[in-house]
């Protein structure tokens, strides 16, 4: 894991990813650089898929509840068409949700001397590399990989768990859908019966659907 590049000067343009499963503070992360480079009078814009709504629809939120505005857009092309090109420092959350188009739009702002700070999942809900995450990361100067903590036995988590029956490769959710899991523990998919006992009808109701 390297450092992030604060110490950088000049116009040299530059990409940083921060990556690791949900729950492990990715958010509070890119967060926390955006305030530094604020704190440095640095002009920053933040951006968001507008599909992620959950908490708020102009905020990035971190699950701990931590805010910071941002722009929605529903494409990586509309982040070229509302950047200010004076902006120094362009901060994208759940960079997983914009598909491969962001490879070239975090190109484009990094060779033109912008700094790009992306958070997103690294993994799917398979255990799969999840596009454009690993591009992201051949590309970087730099790589924050961030770990949560195993819902099940409580070692370090690198996995998302789904909870929910979908074959969709994303459904936006957050605790109830959602979970940390660490190599041991993760079950690519949905986990077994035996993981979704909070679904199963309760005896008591099973008894009455007989009556």
């Amino acid at each position: 894991m390297m450092k992030s590049m604060d110490g950088f000067t000049g116009r040299i343009g530059w990409l940083e990813v921060i990556c690791g499963p949900m729950f492990s503070g990715k958010s509070e992360e890119l967060m926390r650089r955006l305030r530094r480079a604020m704190i440095a009078r640095k002009r920053v814009q933040v951006f968001k898929p507008a599909m992620d709504d959950r908490y708020s629809e102009d905020e990035i939120v971190s699950h701990g509840d931590v805010r910071m505005k941002s722009e929605a857009v529903k494409s990586a092309s509309e982040i070229l068409a509302k950047l200010d090109w004076r902006t120094d420092v362009i901060g994208i959350d759940e960079s997983n949700f914009f598909g491969t188009d962001l490879i070239e739009v975090v190109n484009r702002l990094a060779d033109s001397g912008k700094q790009v700070i992306a958070a997103g999942l690294d993994t799917d809900y398979l255990g799969r590399p999840f596009a454009p995450i690993p591009d992201l990361l051949a590309l970087a100067e730099s790589i924050t990989k961030t770990l949560a903590i195993c819902m099940r036995c409580g070692n370090p988590a690198k996995h998302t768990q789904r909870l929910v029956e979908s074959d969709d490769l994303i459904v936006v959710g957050a605790a109830g859908l959602y979970e940390a899991r660490c190599r041991r523990c993760f079950e690519a998919g949905v986990p077994k019966q035996e993981l979704l006992e909070f679904a199963r009808p309760s005896y008591r109701f099973q008894q009455a659907a007989q009556s």
